[in-house]
């Protein structure tokens, strides 16, 4: 488990807003595969939630299945963060998250996001009025936290002295994602300098994040910061299943045996995919963007798959999602049918083991 102020997480692993990928959908998803303790929206614009668009309130969309959903804002101490922050409250949100690591220019460039580590006492003035806010408007039943890379460059090594700071006026945790500003999402995430932020700061979580692509990758980057969690992002793009396989290897102890982890078979994956298409048609803002989204993710699905080349060229000329639907489904057809023939020949019950290693979103 992991503890955020007065939010009790059911694993320590949470799934990062990732930008232009983290809708409902996927979130949906990604809980469903198991280990997800905390997922969060896609960055939010403070003054697009407040004016109502459209594109901003799509992204800001969670429900039951969503539980609990963390939403992240982004701006600076000329936007009405707060206010933000409290709209977010009265609409699903169980954590608030200030975005102050984003690089790229969409953000940055209007003094949001990684910027906010140039300006260190701007960003507490800031941080601390969205604080209290949050506190007023929740009465204290709602966290705040903080997403923050290194520092602007080498040069700038702020996150410790500025998480120290941060947990001083009411941040409850914050992420690091182990890189510079001016790496954007090249290089190697450099995950002693997270250890340094675990040090730094008195009794706050600290969640550790970049380059968690494999289940062991949250063991190792646990073991070497001390951090209490772990944030995934681009990892989960391709296998979604990756938190149940990291909670796993963590719920085993000191030993864990890499062996005993679930391992997702062909069959799996197809259903997942199905499932994906289904959740899509259910809350996607549109057909059209639904199947631009699968398109998408049919390339990060296949990476795990072998050679599916006819699949992906299936889901990448639908005009539909019946035609994606019925794609899938024949794929799904095939690979039951080749389990089933696999495990008759080494005299395994081919109809337990087909139950046994269903999704439980396929379960009757």
């Amino acid at each position: 488990m992991l503890q955020i102020g007065p939010l009790l997480l059911d694993s320590p692993l949470l799934l990062a807003p990732i930008a232009g990928h983290c809708d409902l959908s996927f979130r949906i998803l990604c809980r469903e595969q198991g280990g997800v303790g905390l997922a969060s929206t896609d960055l939010l614009n403070s003054r697009a939630i407040l004016n109502g668009s459209a594109k901003t309130l799509e992204l800001a969309a969670t429900n039951d299945l969503d539980n609990p959903c963390g939403m992240q804002l982004y701006g600076n101490y000329e936007d009405p963060l707060p206010e933000a922050a409290c709209w977010a409250i009265d609409h699903g949100a169980k954590l608030i998250d200030i975005n102050m690591g984003c690089p790229v220019d969409k953000v940055a460039k209007k003094h949001g996001g990684s910027l906010l580590l140039r300006d260190c006492p701007s960003t507490m003035r800031l941080t601390e009025s969205i604080v209290e806010a949050v506190r007023k408007h929740s009465g204290g039943r709602i966290p705040v936290t903080a997403k923050m890379r290194l520092g602007w460059d080498r040069e700038h090594f702020v996150a410790p002295t500025l998480a120290r700071d941060l947990e001083s006026i009411g941040i409850q945790a914050v992420t690091v994602h182990g890189r510079w500003t001016v790496q954007f999402f090249s290089g190697k995430a450099d995950w002693e300098r997270i250890g340094e932020v675990v040090a730094a700061v008195k009794s706050i979580p600290v969640i550790g994040n970049g380059d968690v692509t494999e289940p062991q990758h949250v063991i190792d980057l646990m073991r070497l910061t001390n951090c209490a969690g772990v944030m995934i992002g681009r990892g989960a793009l391709r296998t979604p299943w990756i938190f149940r396989q990291a909670l796993e290897l963590l719920q085993m102890g000191d030993n864990p045996i890499p062996e005993r982890v679930f391992a997702p078979s062909f069959l799996y994956k197809c259903q997942m995919i199905r499932r994906h298409i289904d959740l899509l048609t259910q809350f996607a803002p549109s057909e059209r963007h639904a199947l631009h989204t699968m398109r998408s993710r049919i390339a990060w699905y296949s990476k795990t798959m072998g050679p599916i080349k006819p699949l992906k060229e299936a889901i990448r000329t639908a005009l539909s999602l019946a035609e994606m639907v019925t794609a899938i489904d024949s794929w799904i057809e095939m690979a039951s049918e080749e389990h089933e023939i696999r495990h008759k020949v080494v005299g395994i019950d081919a109809e337990f083991l087909a139950n046994k290693n269903k999704p439980a979103f396929f379960s009757n």
